[in-house]
């Protein structure tokens, strides 16, 4: 399952694999069944060079457990993973815990998982008095106050810690292009008719539909669908130029040829870049963002050494490296002097677009009953 499956309007709670984690994965520090602190987080997401330093800030006697976990779905299921304690032993008969582990006291949850995680009850609200909550700039605090059905609410609860977070990009095939003498530049580029039958579109509704309504001046969250002209006509016309839709597979067509232009998710994109001389760009009119967060199971029995955990996510060094050492950018960095950071990570593009750009994205926020179903009608007119 990928980044945005719950955005597709399939709200479907994928369950766990936990037969997919060996011991050879976790990462431990005074590791044993009596372990106190045990962390499940994106494969990835975190540098292995950094797990050492982060494990300085936990306090020695609460142990440390982090387990890689390969997919967010296998993430978000876990937040509901009861222990069994049935002869067979384990996680649902996870064979090689003679005894069920305890369950996880922090999660990465992606930001498409919130209120979902929220509505039923998954999670509990983080107490900030005990984080530097001051240093995340204010958007991104806004994104994780929710309400307990998992709106947004200025005045709600937090229920999760931003720590890193990407772009949807346009990544294409530059020798393609130098025959046409353009390289793209914005979404209004996508309907261009040298494009039919040449380009890849991710498998979502809310991606697809909300870049079609960025290239006619509105919002990726724009509620009242039915009232703006000619956004069906607009959204079948970019069907008739799309060759296939996918949310997994859209970089390998793209390497061998069969298309020339996709839209993808920075982390996928960032590791082919070079090594097989694609180009991606953000569009100028802006893109969708996404966010990693920390999360606290409802399960978790409010270990105290998560605060330290999540409070070196909060500190300017550590986010700086994590910006350079993964795929992905903390938020901090959006705030910090932009004159001090390397140069590697000003130019990089879609992992961290220009501030003008950026200030033109958004974050696929939830929608209304209303709004979903006039979104979910409009891509099936599209698609059908």
């Amino acid at each position: 399952m990928d980044r945005r499956s719950f955005l597709s309007g399939s709200l479907k709670t994928a369950s766990l694999a936990l037969s997919s984690l060996s011991l050879s994965s976790v990462l431990t520090t005074g590791c044993s069944p009596t372990t106190r602190l045990r962390i499940y987080i994106l494969k990835g997401s975190i540098p292995a060079t950094l797990i050492n330093e982060l494990k300085k800030a936990v306090p020695e006697s609460a142990g440390l457990e982090v387990i890689p976990v390969s997919q967010l779905d296998r993430l978000f299921a876990s937040l509901k993973q009861e222990p069994k304690t049935s002869g067979k032993g384990g996680f649902q008969g996870l064979a090689f815990w003679q005894t069920a582990p305890p369950a996880p006291d922090l999660v990465t949850l992606g930001d498409a998982w919130l209120t979902e995680a929220i509505a039923n009850q998954l999670i509990q609200p983080l107490d900030t008095s005990l984080l530097s909550w001051d240093q995340l700039p204010t958007n991104w605090q806004s994104l994780v106050m929710r309400d307990r059905q998992g709106n947004l609410d200025p005045n709600g609860e937090v229920w999760g810690v931003p720590y890193s977070w990407g772009t949807t990009a346009i990544v294409y095939r530059p020798d393609k292009f130098k025959s046409l003498g353009w390289e793209p530049t914005d979404w209004s580029d996508l309907w261009r008719e040298e494009l039919q039958g040449h380009i890849s579109l991710l498998n979502q509704p809310r991606e697809v539909i909300g870049l079609t309504l960025k290239s006619l001046g509105y919002s990726y969250n724009y509620p009242d669908l039915e009232t703006i002209p000619d956004l069906s006509n607009t959204l079948k016309k970019l069907n008739q130029q799309v060759k296939f839709y996918s949310s997994d597979q859209y970089l390998q067509p793209l390497i061998e040829g069969d298309t020339w232009l996709a839209l993808g998710w920075s982390t996928d994109i960032l590791p082919v870049l070079n090594r097989y001389k694609l180009k991606a760009i953000i569009p100028q009119s802006g893109t969708a963002l996404w966010a990693n967060l920390w999360v606290s199971p409802n399960l978790s029995p409010k270990n105290s050494g998560i605060q330290e955990w999540i409070n070196q996510f909060l500190n300017p060094d550590l986010a700086l490296k994590l910006s350079q050492f993964s795929d992905a950018v903390s938020p901090l960095l959006i705030t910090a002097n932009q004159q001090s950071l390397p140069s590697s990570l000003l130019k990089s593009g879609i992992k961290f677009p220009d501030l003008t750009v950026l200030s033109k994205s958004e974050f696929l926020l939830p929608l209304s009953e209303q709004t979903h179903n006039s979104t979910q009608n409009l891509w099936q007119k599209m698609r059908g």
